[in-house]
């Protein structure tokens, strides 16, 4: 899928004055309201943030509310369970759909959606990236939360390769 020639995608970063680094960046989607991506703090951080990126919190207000559940980012069953999630966004009226779907297309993919990517095996145990696929204005794009990403609003789509899909419904 390629992005629409009209789509503008604008980065503005707020520094931080104690460090002198980036503080946060945001994303002004053409005429839409700012987005503001959530990056994990941790490296099995990625439900908590996508998670967040769903509810429109920081990181750490996600992470807090997620340890009060007893879900925990050092747990790495995390990284193989699709349950802790739907519990996350269940807490905050939030429906998602009962089981998850097999990626078929982007164009296929509900307006909102937690994707997995990164899908692997180690010993016989699923494991995969969480992101969130959202569309605003009828533009796609994908929240991923990895530090590493130059940006964290993707639209190189054929790099990404979901496996499935949980729909998120109400949020």
């Amino acid at each position: 899928m390629k992005p629409n020639k009209a789509f503008k995608l604008a980065r503005f970063t707020r520094w931080d004055r104690r460090t002198a680094g980036p503080l946060i960046s945001r994303y002004a989607l053409k005429g839409e309201s700012v987005l503001e991506p959530v990056v994990q703090e941790e490296t099995t951080g990625c439900g908590i943030a996508s998670v967040a990126n769903i509810l429109g919190k920081t990181y750490s207000e996600m992470k807090a509310v997620a340890n009060a559940m007893g879900i925990h980012a050092s747990d790495k069953s995390l990284w193989s369970d699709t349950q802790y999630v739907r519990r996350m966004l269940s807490s905050a009226g939030v429906k998602t759909s009962a089981d998850e779907a097999p990626f078929e297309s982007w164009e296929a993919l509900p307006n909102l959606a937690l994707l997995s990517i990164k899908h692997h095996q180690e010993e016989g145990k699923d494991f995969w990236h969480w992101v969130v696929f959202k569309r605003v204005g009828g533009e796609p794009f994908v929240l991923d939360s990895a530090s590493y990403l130059p940006s964290n609003i993707r639209q190189d789509f054929d790099a990404m390769q979901p496996k499935w899909f949980i729909e998120v419904e109400n949020a």
